[in-house]
């Protein structure tokens, strides 16, 4: 490709409808796909709208930026297409061809104002290598009026901005040519044929008539009727596409009742619970008939720890049998969480007598139940010689690292970790003042650890993150407190709302005497929710599951370990954690493991049901079968013996590559979330991670699990010395952590000042995850 010195696209990288979402796209190696239009004067704005309202009608689940490049027009100029999609972003740009220097932006889908989109572009988005287009006739074959699939990254020279580029011909990915027909194939009189996704109108004349004329004018809308038309088709659609195009209501309109509640579970995905109840609370007024709104409000209502109003309309959903056994599973959490047991216990009676089957309500009448067994016989030991803990405490079915943390946190204080000497307080239990007093009366109260400060798992309105604490409480704890190994969990492209968050983790920091997150990702993040006078108080305090083998002496080096390769994968918010990447995911997987069999077994380590899909997907798309090991059922000396047996753990989980790394065991990590990048550079092995979007992720991580294996001892004598750096600072930070408890050292007397790990770029900011994509292979 010719070489040019040229100055970078001007414009925002990012529109309003994006601004919210926490961005770490760097981090995890996220692909960014951006669809691009050149619009070169104000006559091809018809066209470029003709596109969008296309785009959405054919597509209605996807929803990416579209990035419009035009030499200058005013910013009124794009009002319209504004209306029709929310991630339109103009830039000023010196010509088309800028469309090959969108540098913010992995995958650039080009486009023209002569283009209609007919069919789904899926294909389009999967496709990872090269220029891909349809071929053209002549020496170049790369069109410049027609649809292009730029992989940025194979563009490794400056492209000149007033000039097509020199696209080298190993780069060119021929494409089917229904992703770019010419409609001056068809005439005035020809059928569009069958299957065409893209219909291209350059070189036609608007006075031309026939069957492709018609479906193009089939996209010439007003902006009402197109609305109209889009909230009328079937199927998935996507939520920022839905909700621009629905809200506002127009006026004097009574918009139907499901769209309404479709709107609020958007809302409520997005932690937006107060305009969900805003939108269902006028829409349900005075409509008791309405069962599975008064569900979607009442859960709402919950989520901004309304929790009367919320228990009327959840009460309200009883009545109908489609959803009294959701509603009465909602109802006994709500129950639990406000402390009320025997009341939480009869709702999930209620909704096993309304369907014997449901799950939630069995799973909350035997927690229920046990919890009332177990109040009657409280423990003999003194309040003010215990300690409270703070934590998620992990039942049944529920993820085994939520299980193993808890108990790992309380090693690190005292040699009982059973209720004698620890009052467990569950973080989502709503902290009243029998609560604060309980608190209190306890030695101290510590916090964590695990992924507290996460907006959507289990939301309240109170802290808005994991702990259900008022301010007002919280600022009326006495007993000393400190946050151990909490980590900051929110997804890469996620959205929430910091105001009260900031406000809450605020007033946290000022009432702490001990304030440590658990990567240097995450001390970073917080402190840039904090003033300045507070930051310092943040520090850094590994998760106690990374250095097991020093809190648990039956944790050493194994005399033999089992030939296997444990493998986990996760699926919770898998539309964060893969993008449009999870078929790539799936196929480079399936190869790796096949490059893996031959020196291991490759088994499959499930840290909770709905981590099985993988081996589902793995053997219905590619034929492979994987043993599983169910974690989920094994109790913690169980799971840690598992991970210390294996001679190498391939996690997606945090705590699969955790846990296995504090017994000693090798991990390579599938970074898919930023903490999992955050934990390889605080022990400064970055090349232990791949991205679940690398291109080359089968070869890559065969490359480094062979290399592991060849090796073992090596590799695992690189983890006991990436340990001992995390053991020396928990070993400091505990030290002063006894000042607050006035307990003795469980450990003996502490060894020589901390040695914290060094990234191999600076620690504090998130750049000490370098990014993923480009990391080169292990050797």
């Amino acid at each position: 490709m010719t070489t040019h010195d040229s100055s970078p696209v001007t414009g925002s990288a990012s529109d309003a409808a994006s601004s919210s979402a926490d961005d770490r796209r760097a981090v995890t190696g996220k692909r960014r796909i951006a669809f691009a239009v050149y619009v070169a004067d104000a006559g091809r704005l018809p066209g470029l709208q003709d596109l969008l309202r296309s785009l959405a009608l054919t597509n209605p689940a996807l929803c990416e930026d579209v990035v419009v490049l035009h030499p200058g027009l005013p910013d009124a100029a794009f009002d319209a297409a504004h209306r029709l999609h929310p991630r339109l972003i103009p830039r000023t740009a010196a010509g088309p061809h800028d469309v090959f220097r969108l540098d913010d932006y992995d995958t650039v889908i080009a486009l023209t104002p002569a283009l209609v989109v007919l069919g789904r572009l899926d294909d389009l988005l999967r496709l990872r290598t090269g220029v891909a287009a349809v071929p053209r006739p002549g020496p170049d074959g790369v069109p410049d009026d027609g649809l292009l699939v730029i992989q940025r990254q194979d563009l490794d020279h400056p492209v000149p901005s007033a000039a097509a580029p020199d696209i080298p011909e190993s780069l060119v990915v021929p494409l089917d040519s229904r992703y770019d027909f010419r409609a001056l194939r068809l005439g005035d009189d020809l059928a569009v044929p069958e299957g065409v996704v893209v219909l291209n109108f350059a070189g036609t004349h608007a006075t031309c008539t026939g069957p492709a004329q018609e479906a193009r004018a089939r996209h010439d809308l007003d902006d009402e009727a197109f609305r109209a038309a889009y909230l009328a088709l079937p199927g998935a659609k996507h939520p920022d596409l839905l909700l621009h195009l629905a809200l506002p209501f127009p006026d004097g309109s009574r918009p139907p009742i499901d769209l309404v509640r479709q709107l609020a579970e958007i809302h409520r995905g997005r932690g937006h619970h107060d305009l969900a109840v805003a939108l269902l609370g006028d829409a349900v007024a005075g409509r008791p008939d309405l069962p599975r709104c008064h569900e979607t409000l009442g859960v709402c209502l919950m989520a901004l720890s309304r929790y009367e109003e919320a228990e009327t309309h959840l009460l309200l959903a009883t009545a109908s049998p489609d959803f009294a056994p959701r509603a009465y599973g909602q109802l006994a959490r709500m129950a639990w969480l406000l402390g009320r047991t025997e009341d939480a216990r009869m709702y999930a009676l209620a909704g096993l007598e309304s369907d014997l089957t449901d799950a939630n309500c069995r799973a909350w009448y035997v927690r229920t139940s046990e919890m009332v067994a177990a109040g009657a016989a409280a423990p003999d030991t003194s309040p003010g010689e215990q300690l409270a803990h703070v934590a998620l405490f992990a039942e049944g079915d529920e993820n085994a690292g939520d299980k193993v943390l808890p108990e790992a946190v309380r090693s690190c204080f005292t040699a009982d970790t059973g209720p004698g000497r620890w009052h467990q307080q569950h973080a989502h239990l709503l902290v009243d003042e029998a609560g604060l007093e309980r608190l209190n009366a306890r030695r101290a109260v510590i916090v964590g650890g695990g992924g507290l400060f996460l907006p959507d798992t289990a939301p309240n309105g109170n802290s808005g993150w994991q702990w259900n604490i008022p301010d007002d409480v919280l600022a009326r704890i006495t007993a000393p407190l400190a946050v151990f190994a909490v980590g900051y969990n929110v997804f890469d492209g996620q959205r929430y709302r910091r105001e009260r968050f900031a406000a809450s983790l605020r007033a946290l920091v000022e009432r702490s005497a001990f304030f440590g997150l658990r990567n240097h990702g995450s001390v970073a993040r917080v402190r840039e929710l904090l003033p300045a006078s507070l930051r310092e108080k943040v520090r850094y305090q590994p998760c106690p599951t990374t250095v097991a083998r020093h809190l648990d002496a039956r944790l050493a080096e194994p005399a033999v370990r089992e030939d296997t390769v444990l493998i986990n994968c996760a699926y919770d918010r898998a539309g964060l954690r893969f993008g449009h990447d999870y078929g790539h995911f799936l196929a480079e997987m399936a190869a790796a493991i096949r490059a893996v069999s031959g020196a291991a077994e490759a088994r499959y380590a499930a840290h909770m049901p709905a981590d099985e899909r993988f081996v589902d997907d793995l053997r219905r798309e590619h034929g492979l079968i994987l043993p599983v090991e169910p974690l989920y059922l094994l109790s913690n000396d169980a799971i840690r013996d598992l991970y210390r047996r294996t001679r190498l753990v391939i996690g997606m989980r945090g705590h699969a590559g955790m846990i296995p790394f504090g017994c000693g065991t090798p991990v390579i990590s599938l970074v898919s979330h930023p903490k999992l990048a955050y934990f390889l550079a605080d022990i400064d092995r970055p090349d232990w991670g791949v991205s679940v979007h690398e291109r080359a992720l089968g070869a890559r991580l065969a490359e480094r699990a062979l290399a592991v294996l060849a090796d073992h001892p090596a590799a695992v004598a690189d983890v006991h010395d990436r340990q001992r750096t995390l053991w020396s600072v928990t070993r400091e930070n505990l030290a002063l952590l006894r000042e607050l408890t006035g307990l003795p050292d469980p450990f003996g007397e502490p060894g020589p000042g901390p040695v914290v790990p060094a990234p191999r770029s600076a620690a504090r900011e998130d750049r000490a995850a370098p990014s993923l994509r480009t990391a080169p292979p292990t050797p």
